[in-house]
């Protein structure tokens, strides 16, 4: 049996290879939106508490910026890889696309596990690495945001050094930001609230009602914690599940938001929360639920667990949680799946009005701000479900289709190819 490949890099080309087939995409254009345009390593020495000096690796790859400047996080993790930031990059160039915001596609990342790092040690790592990318970032360049353990002090770490770097203000280099430097109010909850969007259209083509729905949510981060607290509020969804790194914790019943989080803030953990039997990542992500929302990492639902999905809707509130093999048996088993690309963009989307009201210096209500988060994720509901449905392909085909049909036209107007 052939090995099933999982170097995220040459999925996401194996994806954009069946679009470019569907496109009939000149072979030449192909070639061109297969590779990033430009990628940046570096070698950051960074002074430790105990006065020796370590020696990180970093990565920048702006993938492609036809459409606008690149866009696209940066993610501290001891298993970082080059071709995962690839991937990465890849998939925020369709994701802007999808969204339909004027921006193209990037992600940086350093080696490095941040639970290792003092406060000060972070910092410095932080500053070290704007001075390393600095010169090919800014925001008609290539505009950084937090990722997987990244957060808003850090990008306040590297927007000052940016702007000392640079010598004048510019708090559009960074979005993800405080609101005492320039953030937008709705960013923290964005990506998770533009998937509730996503999830909300997706039910009423599938046909069934949320109030009572079932959910399991793997990973308990940023986005999946906003994911179980937004369903619960704007739907009355039944989370039945969660995890963590550590592990996860079931209920049919349902486990309310705010018990986990009480538990999560004394143990650090979910798991042993009251009221809750103990499940794992394997058992969770099989569980019979109406909605899953992968919201971890790469490679969760493979050709070895798909055939176990019994999930009406999967959410990737993750990037790229599912491979193409798992791919085709979810869509042979009658499942809707909102890719990641557009499940996930209210992030990046809420980071463009995040620069665009640093552009302008007027800042926007969160009401506001959720309001044209709404429009925007449903228009890229609706062209992807559309598209879907006039091609007579799955929607990870039709969000590309989407997506690359855009790049490609920006690609094709600047004369490139």
């Amino acid at each position: 049996m052939k090995q099933e490949e999982l170097n995220p890099f040459a999925i996401a080309q194996a994806q954009l290879a069946e679009a470019a087939e569907v496109l009939q995409l000149d072979p030449a254009m192909h070639t061109f939106l297969r590779e990033p345009m430009r990628e940046f390593h570096f070698s950051i020495p960074v002074r430790m508490d105990d006065g020796t000096t370590k020696t990180f690796k970093g990565f920048r790859v702006q993938y492609n910026d036809a459409r606008g400047p690149a866009k696209g996080g940066i993610r501290f993790h001891a298993d970082e890889t080059i071709d995962t930031v690839r991937a990465l990059a890849a998939w925020m160039t369709w994701k802007t696309a999808v969204a339909d915001i004027p921006l193209g596609g990037a992600k940086g990342g350093i080696i490095c596990n941040p639970r290792e790092l003092s406060q000060g040690e972070l910092e410095r790592l932080s500053r070290a690495y704007m001075r390393n990318i600095a010169r090919y970032v800014g925001l008609y360049q290539d505009v950084p945001a937090p990722d997987v353990n990244t957060n808003p002090q850090i990008m306040s770490w590297m927007l000052d050094e940016y702007e000392m770097l640079m010598g004048h203000r510019e708090p559009g280099v960074i979005t993800g930001k405080p609101l005492a430097l320039g953030g937008s109010a709705g960013r923290t909850p964005a990506t998770a609230l533009g998937g509730m969007f996503t999830i909300r259209e997706a039910a009423k083509t599938v046909g069934f009602a949320l109030k009572g729905a079932t959910v399991a949510i793997q990973g308990f981060g940023n986005v999946g914690s906003f994911a179980h607290k937004l369903a619960e509020e704007m739907f009355e969804t039944k989370v039945v599940a969660v995890s963590d790194e550590f592990g996860g914790i079931y209920n049919e019943n349902g486990i309310a938001y705010q018990t986990v989080v009480d538990h999560l803030n004394k143990t650090g953990k979910v798991v042993e929360c009251p009221g809750t039997e103990p499940i794992s990542n394997k058992g969770l992500l099989e569980l019979n639920v109406d909605i899953l929302i992968p919201a971890a990492i790469e490679n969760q639902l493979t050709s070895q667990n798909a055939d176990q999905i019994k999930a009406k809707i999967v959410a990737e509130l993750a990037n790229g949680p599912t491979t193409p093999e798992a791919d085709n048996i979810l869509n042979d088993k009658g499942i809707y799946i909102i890719p990641d690309f557009l499940c996930n963009a209210g992030g990046v989307t809420v980071s463009y009005f995040e620069m665009v009201q640093n552009g302008y210096q007027f800042y926007w209500d969160e009401n506001m701000v959720n309001k044209r988060l709404d429009i925007k994720m449903t228009n890229a509901f609706r062209a992807v479900h559309d598209m879907s449905l006039s091609k007579h392909v799955d929607t990870r085909v039709a969000a590309y289709l989407v997506a690359v049909s855009r790049v490609a036209e920006a690609v094709r107007l600047r004369g490139w190819v």
